[in-house]
C-alpha cells in the first residue's frame, strides 16, 4: 500500500522541501544528481542527500525504483497536492485558517508587481462569479 504523507501529516523538513524542489524541478532522480543540484546553491554532503531521501522514501514522501542499481527517487504526491497541504497546514497555524489575513500580510510586506497585482485581481473577479 502506497503511504500518503499528506494523510499522516508528516511535513517535509526544510531540507526535504530543497530535495523536493529538484525533483519537481527535474523530475525522478538519482542520488547523485539531487546532490549535484543542491551543491549549485550550498555545501552539501553526498552521503546526507542519501539519508534524507531514503527517510523520505519511508516516510512515503519519496518513492524509489529499485530495479537498477542505481536507485531513481521520485516525488510520491503531486508538487501541488503537496503545496496545498502545507499551505493549508501554515495558514491554519500562523493565521488561525484566515487567508485574507496571509493575503493582506504578504502584500503589505512585499513589493508586489503590477503584473502580479492583476493575476490576483483577476483570479479575484473569476473566484467571485
Amino acid at each position: 500500500m502506497k503511504k500518503d504523507h499528506t494523510d499522516k501529516n508528516i511535513a517535509p523538513t526544510r531540507s526535504e522541501l530543497e530535495i523536493l524542489q529538484v525533483l519537481w524541478a527535474h523530475g525522478p532522480a538519482t542520488v547523485r544528481f539531487v546532490n549535484e543540484e543542491l551543491s549549485k546553491q550550498k555545501e552539501v554532503n553526498y552521503t546526507t542527500t542519501l539519508k534524507l531521501m531514503q527517510i523520505m522514501a519511508d516516510k512515503g514522501i519519496l518513492t524509489r525504483d529499485e530495479t537498477n542499481m542505481k536507485h531513481i527517487y521520485n516525488v510520491a504526491e503531486e508538487e501541488q497536492k503537496t503545496k496545498a497541504h502545507l499551505l493549508e497546514k501554515f495558514v491554519d497555524a500562523l493565521y488561525k485558517g484566515s487567508a485574507s489575513s496571509l493575503v493582506m500580510q504578504l502584500l503589505g510586506n512585499r513589493q508586489t508587481s503590477a503584473e502580479e497585482l492583476n493575476a490576483i485581481k483577476d483570479l479575484l473577479h473569476q473566484l467571485d462569479k
